[in-house]
């Protein structure tokens, strides 16, 4: 549904486009008109974000995180417009099932794919494709519906658990961009032990997020949808949340956060406490799903829980 949304979205910002050009050119209008106008309905997400990261200038900062620098700021900008294009304007609505997931191999951990609000599947294509070439078992969902409470995801993320579990015969490892991550929290906090009696927490390899708003974010008061109400800062749905999760889960969390986050911020926002919070320094709130570091950890996690099975079985 949302990749149909989507790609209507970016038809009609070709037309519109299409008919500027026509329009200069028999107005007899320069190259600025001509180009002030593409920009305008090719790009209309970039004004938007520019708006977002004066905010985050001006209202952003955290005392416990390095301050961004304007350098850093507009750098952070114009990578979230390029990355921006990339997602919405192909991956999401005209490649988000042309990348499979990649199959499960007996005895290696895989990993479970959540995007976050207003996203599909396509979000993760450069993912899937480097995790099939390391040969990493993955599934990356599509959440949906795509305005829906974000507990409504917990089902959808279980059968995605029982599946990889079952085929690698190894708990997942989950990673969740943005409100993915709260919909990985969520299902934990409501997934019932496994047959063999393993708590939740035992069923999985842990959990990786990125950007994600687990204290909220100043954005979502924007959004009248569900899922963005939960996010809003201070919501009921996230102290409730809070209240439902054992004491030391957080352990099993890596959470990747940055000063240049433009939707997410102050940065702390999307920590945990007693978590493995790593910071991300001059990266957009989109940008962090590609940022080398994060793959890196999620290899690394995948990796280390490889020797921790073969110890295992030494022992």
């Amino acid at each position: 549904m949302l990749a149909r949304w989507q790609s209507l979205l970016v038809a009609l910002a070709l037309l519109a486009a299409g008919a500027w050009c026509v329009w200069c050119l028999q107005r007899g209008w320069g190259p600025g008109w001509l180009l002030a106008g593409l920009v305008l309905t090719l790009a209309p997400h970039a004004p938007v974000l520019a708006l977002e990261f004066v905010v985050l200038g001006l209202f952003g900062r955290d005392p416990g995180v390095p301050r961004a620098t304007t350098v850093d700021l507009l750098r952070a900008w114009w990578g979230e417009v390029r990355v921006g294009w990339r997602v919405f304007g192909w991956r999401q609505p005209f490649a988000a099932d042309r990348e499979p997931d990649v199959p499960g191999v007996p005895g290696r951990t895989g990993v479970l794919l959540l995007h976050g609000y207003v996203c599909n599947r396509g979000l993760w294509v450069p993912w899937l494709r480097r995790l099939r070439r390391l040969g990493v078992p993955c599934t990356a969902l599509t959440l949906e519906p795509v305005f829906g409470g974000i507990d409504r995801y917990a089902p959808a993320i279980e059968a995605a658990v029982q599946d990889l579990t079952r085929r690698t015969g190894r708990p997942p490892l989950l990673v969740g961009h943005s409100m993915g991550g709260l919909a990985a929290r969520a299902w934990l906090a409501s997934a019932l032990a496994s047959a063999g009696g393993r708590s939740a927490d035992q069923r999985i390899a842990g959990v990786v997020t990125v950007g994600t708003p687990h204290q909220g974010s100043w954005a979502a008061r924007f959004g009248l949808s569900t899922n963005t109400r939960q996010m809003r800062l201070g919501s009921a749905w996230l102290a409730a949340l809070a209240a439902r999760e054992p004491a030391g889960r957080h352990a099993r969390f890596t959470c990747f956060f940055g000063h240049a986050d433009n939707l997410v911020f102050p940065a702390r926002l999307a920590t945990l406490p007693g978590a493995d919070n790593r910071h991300l320094a001059g990266v957009a709130h989109l940008q962090m799903v590609f940022d080398p570091a994060v793959l890196d950890a999620v290899l690394h996690r995948v990796r280390g829980c490889a020797a921790a099975l073969t110890v295992g079985q030494v022992v």
